[in-house]
């Protein structure tokens, strides 16, 4: 995998969050790109710009686009969706767990990811209700008890508000976004740029692939 990769920031309320965490990482790999897993919280962001809620809520018309997009998106990929019954749920217990798993590395992190995202936007579970991410942890095999009460720490809510403060720093403002070197692409059709801007050989191949397309239309209207 080529280094410095990708950066995956997330949030669990997040639709488009949703489809990324689904199938980054089989694109990544296609890609030779490593993907480093970075959940924050979208709330106090969206706060700074002056909402309370989400933008898909607070502008009705740009709500009912992304909820049919997000039934065609899914369709075509592939993935299982049930609109919620309930939109934006309470993420933060879920980031607390997946905050603890970024700061010990461990490897279950992605398959916490999209299983809290699957019971969110396929099951339509209640993914702030302690017992529901109980049961996801006991189901990955791991000790769902124990990783609440160690989530729930006050050094590790801190670092999840450290994360946070990291993500606005970096220009995030909705996810997911992808960070290469600094470099900031926001929603999930912009996964494809991000993985060819993370591997500069990509990169170059898609450009020469681009400029060879380009003078193939040429000469045929020629």
């Amino acid at each position: 995998m080529n280094e410095p990769g990708l950066q995956f920031w997330f949030d669990f309320g997040s639709t488009y969050s949703y489809l990324s965490a689904t199938r980054i990482e089989d694109v990544a790999r296609a890609a030779s790109v490593a993907v480093s897993w970075e959940p924050f919280l979208l709330g106090p962001i969206f706060k700074e710009q002056g909402w309370n809620d989400s933008p898909f809520n607070v502008y009705p018309a740009k709500g009912r686009y992304m909820w049919r997009d997000l039934e065609r998106q899914c369709s075509k990929y592939g993935i299982p969706f049930a609109k919620p019954s309930r939109f934006p749920r309470n993420g933060l217990l879920a980031a607390r767990v997946a905050c603890l798993a970024k700061a010990s590395s461990e490897p279950w992190l992605p398959d916490f990811t999209r299983a809290v995202f699957r019971a969110n936007f396929a099951e339509d579970r209640e993914i702030g209700d302690t017992a529901i991410v109980r049961s996801i942890l006991d189901s990955l095999d791991l000790s769902g008890e124990d990783l609440i009460e160690r989530a729930g720490a006050p050094e590790n809510k801190q670092l999840l508000r450290e994360r946070t403060r990291r993500a606005a720093e970096l220009g995030i403002f909705g996810a997911p976004s992808f960070v290469v070197r600094e470099e900031l692409f926001w929603g999930d059709d912009r996964l494809k740029e991000a993985l060819l801007w993370s591997n500069p050989r990509a990169h170059e191949d898609a450009g020469t692939s681009q400029r060879r397309e380009g003078k193939l239309i040429v000469n045929e209207r020629s």
